[in-house]
């Protein structure tokens, strides 16, 4: 039986094609949600874009036919947008009295089961609205079209148990192939079953299915940072892999993501000279009540946002005196900018850009939507490599959550892919205080 799907704005300004995604069902959208549209459209960041872009898709769909009366859609399901009844307003309880969008929303959802004996199912990312039609006797589901379940998020590691005579192959000859199948990229610890304690590392070579030896690590570091733990080795292995072009780290606070990602940059840049530069971004959103406009220019505005990213790059440089100024202490990376070899920049400015031979960090991904990740991603040119960075457990975009975000999206959705590669770390490594605080709060 065909359903109608009640759709509310926050769903098609988290993902603008969501109007296409419902198969040969009906899709309802109240008029308030195109009035909202209309609000969110003059908005410069990527609610604004997402709102201009759903209103495209509605114009071309006009052209098609009525909207009011529906228009056929590729899928074989209609569209409609449809007026709330004054009269279904005002039965509504008297709690939800009021000219506002959601009481809109939930008066179409009453219409339509009123008119139609087919299940009438109401598309919100806002927990209230869900529960409100709940009360109402309306069917209410998150948008789940891009959700992944987090507990079985790909963690890009595995164990094996192989015979000691394998282990000993794999020393010897430098790769091994086993029977069983893996993930391209795949980070592997080969654990002897006799004897549990002699183990070696290893990866899985791109989509080939052999065994390799991790890349070997220069003796001062990466950059002077040193792996702590096999999950960090397992990292720095695929960001210094030249072949593999984009590796997402997934891991709680203080697991060295961030470290990691620009010590790996900072060798392939500075040291190697692979890419040409070093360019670092993260979204722009405020954990707790915004602290509102900030004077000065760009830099100035930028320094709080990005002072996580400064704390990096002093923990890798230290602060040195510079003969120039006597008592005077300058940051490592501001002679990496002034050298034309590092950028640090907000999210905004990257759409219509075109990013090529570069070493591109991503910082805090988890706060991206996956319309905003694939914004990115496909700014990547000739010869850029793409690190996305993020905690799904920290998460201040209200609009996502750990399962809907666009960090956690790529996982799944690459995975399989021989040119991307991925791990999550577990183990923190900032302080004996910061792993205690993120296993017990």
């Amino acid at each position: 039986m065909k359903k109608i799907f009640v759709i509310d704005t926050n769903v098609i300004l988290h993902d603008p094609t969501a109007i296409l995604r419902f198969e040969d069902n009906e899709i309802v959208l109240p008029i308030a949600v195109v009035e909202e549209l209309d609000r969110f459209k003059k908005q410069p960041e990527m609610t604004g874009r997402n709102a201009r872009e759903v209103a495209r898709i509605l114009d071309k769909l006009r052209q098609a036919g009525h909207l009011t009366t529906g228009v056929t859609l590729d899928s074989g399901g209609t569209l409609r947008v449809a007026l709330s009844d004054r009269e279904t307003l005002k039965k509504l309880p008297p709690e939800l009295s009021g000219d506002f969008a959601d009481n809109s929303i939930l008066a179409v959802g009453i219409q339509c089961k009123q008119q139609c004996q087919c299940p009438v199912i109401v598309i919100s990312k806002d927990t209230n609205l869900r529960i409100k039609a709940d009360a109402l006797g309306l069917n209410a589901q998150d948008y789940e079209t891009d959700k992944v379940d987090v507990k079985d998020l790909y963690t890009g590691t595995k164990e094996v148990l192989v015979d000691a005579d394998k282990i000993t192959e794999f020393f010897k000859h430098g790769s091994i192939t086993l029977e069983q199948e893996f993930l391209p990229n795949q980070d592997l610890t080969l654990v002897d079953q006799a004897k549990p304690s002699h183990t070696a590392l290893a990866m899985v070579e791109g989509k080939s299915n052999k065994i390799v030896p991790l890349i070997t690590l220069p003796k001062l570091g990466v950059s002077r940072i040193q792996p702590r733990n096999r999950e960090q080795r397992f990292a720095l292995n695929l960001l210094l892999q030249d072949s593999i072009k984009l590796v997402t780290l997934v891991g709680k606070a203080g697991t060295g993501k961030t470290l990691l990602a620009i010590a790996a940059g900072l060798q392939k840049v500075a040291d190697e000279k692979i890419y040409t530069r070093l360019l670092i971004s993260r979204p722009v959103v405020p954990m707790g009540k915004d602290i509102g406009f900030l004077p000065g220019d760009i830099n100035e505005k930028l320094t709080p946002w990005m002072q996580p990213l400064y704390d990096n790059f002093d923990l890798i440089f230290g602060t040195q005196d510079t003969k120039e100024k006597p008592g005077h202490w300058r940051r490592g990376h501001e002679e990496l900018i002034e050298m034309g070899l590092l950028q640090i920049e907000p999210l905004t400015y990257i759409r219509g850009r075109t990013i090529p031979q570069q070493f591109m960090i991503i910082d805090e991904a988890q706060n991206l939507t996956p319309h905003e990740v694939k914004t990115i991603i496909t700014r990547a040119g000739e010869g850029t490599k793409i690190v996305l960075t993020g905690d799904p457990d920290q998460i201040d975009n209200p609009y996502i959550d750990a399962a809907s975000n666009g960090l956690t999206y790529l996982v799944e959705r690459f995975k399989y892919e021989p040119l991307a590669g991925h791990i999550t770390l577990t183990k923190g490594e900032r302080s004996s205080l910061a792993e205690r605080a993120a296993a017990l709060l």
